[in-house]
Formats: C-alpha cells, sequence, structure tokens
C-alpha cells in the first residue's frame, strides 16, 4: 500500500481484502438515505467476521456497535462512519461503479462506512482505555441521521466522538485536525410571492411575482455583503425559481428556494433576520406579498480545542506530524457531525484522499474517486483518536 508504514504495517493480509472488498461491494450496490438496508446488513456482517458482534440497530437502517476497552470503567468515545449515497448517475468507469441508476457513492461515504469497519478492528485487536461505539449513520446527505443516532439513545454514555470525511485536495496520508470552525450551518428557505395574474399582453392588469421575485433573488445578495460583517464568512445561494405555466400569462405566484450558510450562532440569527425583512419588503414594494420559511438543518462544525488537539496528536502517532496538515480555508458545506458535538464534545477531521500526482476532483461529482487506500489511513487515524481520547478524559 502506498501508506505510511506505521498504517500499512497496523492491518494483516486478510483484514486489508476484507474492507477492499466491503468497500468495493458498497460501491456497487449504494443506497440512498434511510433505505441503507443491504448497507447496514452487509456491514454488520463483516464486523461479525471480524468478531464485533454487539451492535443496536438504529432507526431501522443504522447501527452502532460496541468494541470493549480495557477497563469496564473508563469513559467511553464513539467513532462515526457515514453511510448513504447520492441521488446522482456514475460516470467513473470503475470495474464496481454503481450498478444503480442514478444512485452513487459520489461523497465517499463507502469509503466512510468501511473505515468505520476498519476501526472497530483495529480496536478490537489493540483495545482503547474504555468501550469505543462504532456509529454507521444513515442518511447523512439529507441531514438527518445524525439526530436519529442521538434520539435513539445509543450514544447517551460516550464522553467523545470522532469522525471524518474524505478529502481529495489532500493526498492520502495527510490529515486535517483544526479546532475552530471547519463547516457551516446549512438552513433551507423557500419564498412565494403572491401576486396577480393576467394576459401577459396587459401586465397593467397584473401584479407580476416574477418581476418580484426577481428583484428580492437580487436583494438578497446585499444581506451578506452589506449586513453581514465582512470577516464571518455566509452564504445565501437561490436553488431553484418555479413560475407560470404558459409564454404568454402572467402567473399569480411565483416560488423560489434555496439554502443560508453560516459559521456562528450569530450570523446564522442575522441571516434568518434580514431574509425575511429583504424579502417582504421588497415583494410589498411591487405591490405583491411574500410568504417566507426558513427550515433549520445542521448547525456549524466547530472543534474545540482540546478534542481538536487529540486528534493531531493521535493523527501525528499514525502518519507523522509532518502529515498533518491545516486545511487552509474555510468549507461551507455542511455535515451533521455537527449535531453530534451540540451533546458530545469531539474533532471532525479531513482525510487526505488523492493519489500523488492525481487530479483534485469534487464530491458530489458524477466523477468522484476517493483513493482506496484513504480507508486504511482513515480506519488508523479514527482508532488511535478513540485511544488518545480515552486515555485523555478527566
Amino acid at each position: 500500500m502506498s501508506v505510511p508504514e506505521t498504517v500499512a504495517g497496523q492491518f494483516a493480509p486478510k483484514l486489508r481484502e476484507r474492507l477492499v472488498t466491503l468497500r468495493r461491494d458498497l460501491h456497487r450496490h449504494p443506497e440512498l438515505s434511510f433505505a441503507e438496508t443491504e448497507t447496514t446488513a452487509r456491514l454488520i456482517a463483516v464486523l461479525a467476521e471480524i468478531g464485533v458482534s454487539d451492535v443496536t440497530r438504529v432507526k431501522e437502517t443504522g447501527a452502532v456497535a460496541r468494541v470493549p476497552g480495557r477497563t469496564r470503567s473508563a469513559p467511553v468515545v464513539a467513532l462515526r462512519g457515514d453511510i448513504d449515497a447520492l441521488p446522482i448517475q456514475e460516470a467513473t468507469g470503475l470495474s464496481f461503479a454503481s450498478a444503480v441508476p442514478g444512485v452513487m457513492h459520489a461523497c465517499g461515504h463507502d469509503i466512510h462506512a468501511s473505515w468505520a469497519v476498519g476501526a472497530a478492528a483495529l480496536l478490537a485487536e489493540n483495545p482503547a482505555e474504555g468501550d469505543v461505539l462504532v456509529v454507521l449513520q444513515p442518511a447523512e446527505e439529507v441531514g438527518q441521521g445524525a439526530l436519529a443516532v442521538l434520539e435513539s439513545g445509543a450514544l447517551d454514555d460516550a464522553r467523545a466522538i470522532f469522525g471524518g470525511h474524505v478529502d481529495r485536495r489532500f493526498t492520502v496520508g495527510q490529515v486535517v485536525a483544526d479546532d475552530g470552525p471547519l463547516a457551516a450551518s446549512a438552513d433551507t428557505f423557500e419564498i412565494e410571492i403572491v401576486g396577480a395574474g393576467a394576459h401577459a399582453a396587459r401586465p397593467h392588469e397584473a401584479r407580476d411575482p416574477i418581476i418580484a421575485l426577481a428583484a428580492v433573488v437580487m436583494a438578497l445578495q446585499t444581506v451578506v455583503a452589506r449586513r453581514l460583517n465582512p470577516a464571518t464568512p455566509g452564504v445565501i445561494t437561490v436553488g431553484t425559481i418555479n413560475a407560470g405555466t404558459a409564454s404568454n400569462i402572467i402567473p399569480d405566484r411565483a416560488r423560489a428556494t434555496g439554502t443560508l450558510r453560516a459559521v456562528d450562532s450569530g450570523s446564522r440569527a442575522l441571516m434568518h433576520e434580514e431574509l425575511r425583512r429583504v424579502t417582504e419588503a421588497v415583494a410589498s414594494g411591487l405591490g405583491t406579498e411574500a410568504r417566507v420559511t426558513i427550515d433549520r438543518g445542521p448547525p456549524p462544525v466547530v472543534n474545540p480545542v482540546q478534542q481538536a488537539t487529540w486528534a493531531r496528536e493521535a493523527a501525528s502517532a499514525v502518519v507523522g506530524a509532518n502529515n498533518v496538515v491545516p486545511l487552509g480555508f474555510l468549507n461551507l458545506a455542511a455535515e451533521d457531525f455537527s449535531n453530534y458535538m451540540e451533546r458530545i464534545p469531539g474533532c471532525f477531521l479531513r482525510i487526505g484522499a488523492r493519489e500523488p500526482g492525481g487530479p483534485v476532483i469534487p464530491a458530489h461529482s458524477p466523477m468522484f474517486v476517493p483513493s482506496e487506500e484513504s480507508l486504511f489511513v482513515g480506519a488508523a487515524v479514527l482508532a488511535e483518536c478513540a485511544r488518545v481520547a480515552s486515555r485523555s478524559i478527566r
């Protein structure tokens, strides 16, 4: 394997083969959020093969496995691997490409699920001080899986939690374990503009909701540009616009949906308030009515200093301190791992997944393929995170 010897040496040939086979099987048979029935069954079967049989089912398609530690009374740590796929048609040309039309592991969750099993295998062989809960989480892509796991009570005794994401901006063997903001909140909004319809030839008889919605879309860009502190990142994106049924009809209503992304609670609240205020004011000024709905999604991922320090210690032990690198930018994508960290302190890592000299391929792309060897780095680093945290928690 083209990974540090400190990683490769932890995986016996039989375990290495078992994990590669598992990953390729998951990739070939992807399942969407809360439909991961066969995925979870396969993961539980492989856990049983490596001697981890204490498994609790969660929300039908998720599971939490308990790997015994050295000391029953020692702190419990959790590790999370998400398992769901995306509604994307794969175009990678892999020999094990998705066999499910329109569904693909385009975000690396096949690797995440496999490295969770790999971490369980390493911890079964070389345990942490306390028990480790290995979370096979459904529905990360729709932002609901972490909440389902928490609501099940399966993590009630966890004192820390760690997770990670493959990232082709970094090469295999590199690990990011920064403290501070690592990902944004992601809230969705829907705007309905209600006007009055008329014939396209007589616009003066209408109150055109399309004109009003167009003005709203442009005005919303001033929220980040003029209301948010320039030192604080934020994004408002309108993703869909729908209106009308024919080219010669002015409709009576128009709709738009989008997302708001922030990295702290204050700017998140400000963006919510300003989206409503701007939308309603602009629509009213053009003689229409605005109806705004905002649904809160995952909060920001903000890694605490203590848990990030433990993660860096673990990563340094596995891949070497020189390979523990800074993120170097602020990621405004969302990650529902943040829901865990509202209740359990933890750290979310980025695991390098680009082969040396390979291209940077964005996640959620039909061409996305993380290097398979990132599986072993992720498993080894997360297992070591559990060991470091379990002996460090006071």
